[in-house]
């Protein structure tokens, strides 16, 4: 399964409007480089989202304050513990489904419903790089890790 990345955001800091970059250095262990969410300790260091889910509801690309919006794979379908690959090095793993949260309504009365079960995936970086808007988006291993 591959797809390809068509955009990519960060929010530099609580509450504040996403940026959109075209491109970004994503670090092991981390997160996205000037994300307020790269740290170790998080556990939403890159939220990927598919263009699919964002063109069902309407919004167009960061709205739902996803990292890495692509196309192609779709997202939700990938099991806690898949690998996915973003450009030629930087590697993620699907950590959890991302449930909308209650600001999705601050965006648009009715958005939080909507995107129940598409808002995206969250993941982990295991193997840093730099990505840029036009990659490929590789599913590395899809079936969930034996625990």
């Amino acid at each position: 399964m591959s797809g390809r990345i068509v955009s990519i955001q960060l929010c530099p800091g609580h509450r504040e409007p996403m940026t959109l970059v075209r491109s970004a250095n994503v670090i092991e262990g981390l997160g996205i480089e000037g994300d307020k969410h790269a740290s170790a300790a998080s556990k939403r260091q890159v939220l990927l989202a598919d263009k699919e889910a964002l063109d069902a509801v309407g919004v167009l690309p960061g709205t739902i304050k996803e990292n890495v919006t692509v196309e192609g794979v779709d997202v939700m379908q990938l099991p806690a513990g898949s690998r996915v690959r973003l450009g030629r090095s930087a590697v993620l793993e699907i950590t959890a489904v991302c449930d909308p949260c209650f600001r999705m309504d601050e965006i648009r009365d009715g958005l939080k419903q909507q995107l129940e079960g598409r808002r995206g995936m969250v993941s982990r970086v295991v193997q840093g790089g730099i990505i840029s808007v036009g990659d490929p988006i590789t599913v590395e291993r899809s079936e969930p890790l034996a625990s």
